[in-house]
């Protein structure tokens, strides 16, 4: 017999099974949305039956804010590495616009339940709470470069949000563009944030690609 269910039902331990579970979870909640998403898909999916998934997590918003979490922090881990890497300013900007881009591209679907607004009574975080754990690291850098430069510390609250909320918007957009390239778009987040309108570079590349001139330095 070739039929599905002449097929043996593949064995798992509980944290394999947790694992595949979470992982159809992300892709279904990423494409449909959580209303759109049911327990029965997911169990099928899986290829258990619903009472396996109620045992794991309690039911579909747990289930939910247990992908939130994971992917929230995926990300927060992310921007943390790549703020926390010495640098010139410029160069932190470029890795943390790659960071967002690079995750979109990477886990498509979880972004897209990052950036879904989740079920009125779940208390699972939020994009834009994780927007502004992000802010409050950036704070921290721009707060100690305002200090050495002479600008007002106190202001870097208000830039922090100004920049990262700025890469997070953009972020969404690409998320449906994807034109053009990562690069490029991280290129030109930095060319607007660093230079300001008033000083755009016509054909910017991020620094990677060429040497800080020498006020910047």
């Amino acid at each position: 017999m070739t039929s599905s269910a002449s097929r043996p039902r593949v064995r798992m331990t509980g944290a394999q099974r947790r694992q595949q579970l979470l992982d159809i979870g992300r892709e279904l909640f990423g494409q449909r949305g959580y209303e759109a998403t049911s327990i029965e898909e997911i169990a099928a999916r899986a290829d258990v039956s619903k009472p396996v998934v109620y045992e794991h997590f309690g039911g579909k918003e747990g289930l939910y804010a247990v992908v939130v979490d994971r992917e929230m922090q995926r990300l927060l881990d992310r921007f943390t590495s790549a703020l926390s890497a010495p640098g010139h300013p410029r160069e932190m900007l470029e890795r943390a616009a790659l960071v967002l881009l690079e995750y979109i591209e990477d886990h498509t679907d979880g972004f897209r339940v990052l950036t879904r607004d989740a079920p009125v009574t779940s208390g699972v975080g939020t994009f834009s709470s994780l927007i502004g754990e992000v802010a409050r690291k950036v704070e921290h850098i721009l707060g100690r470069e305002f200090d050495s430069r002479g600008y007002d510390p106190r202001l870097a609250e208000l830039y922090s949000q100004a920049l990262v909320g700025m890469v997070a918007l953009v972020g969404q957009w690409w998320l449906d563009t994807r034109s053009p390239d990562k690069h490029e778009v991280a290129a030109h987040l930095v060319n607007l944030a660093y230079n300001g309108l008033a000083h755009l570079e016509p054909e910017p590349n991020l620094v990677d690609d060429r040497e800080l001139p020498a006020a910047e330095a």
